[in-house]
């Protein structure tokens, strides 16, 4: 009896510092810096928030994210065009700065927010999409 006394004592005693360990590890004993992880989201506004945002700040960057020829038929005065099958992991080179405010705007929507989505996950922190072209009644230029 002494025995098993004994051997179920060092089973549970292993038990311990097998569980101590594994607690241990999973709060992590690396020497390395925490990543932070960005949570950043884009913003869907309406196509009038979107145009107050371009009357008020002149520096916002208007993103019209349709290939060049939809571009060419009319798009919103000073629109930065780069079609959204074009950006992919890396900056686009017309939108250097991370902290830009950039509207995105397309036909119907659908790669406006394709591209906003994009855009968040390289950085950019002001992201809105206004949608698609079809709702703006601003007017458009060629």
């Amino acid at each position: 009896m002494n025995k098993i006394l004994i051997v179920a004592l060092i089973l549970l005693v292993l038990l311990g510092l097998v569980a101590f360990l594994v607690t241990n590890l999973k709060k992590g004993t690396s020497s390395e810096p925490a990543m932070t992880v960005s949570k950043a989201v884009y913003k869907k506004i309406s196509p009038q928030e979107a145009k107050e945002m371009m009357d008020k700040d002149p520096s916002a960057i208007v993103l019209d994210v349709r290939t060049p020829a939809e571009f060419a038929e009319g798009h919103i005065s000073k629109a930065l065009n780069i079609a959204n099958e074009t950006i992919g992991s890396d900056k686009p080179e017309g939108l250097p700065d991370l902290d830009a405010k950039i509207l995105v705007y397309c036909r119907s929507g659908n790669r406006s927010a394709q591209t906003a989505k994009k855009l968040v996950a390289m950085g950019y922190t002001q992201v809105y999409d206004f949608g698609g072209l079809n709702t703006w009644s601003y007017g458009t230029v060629k």
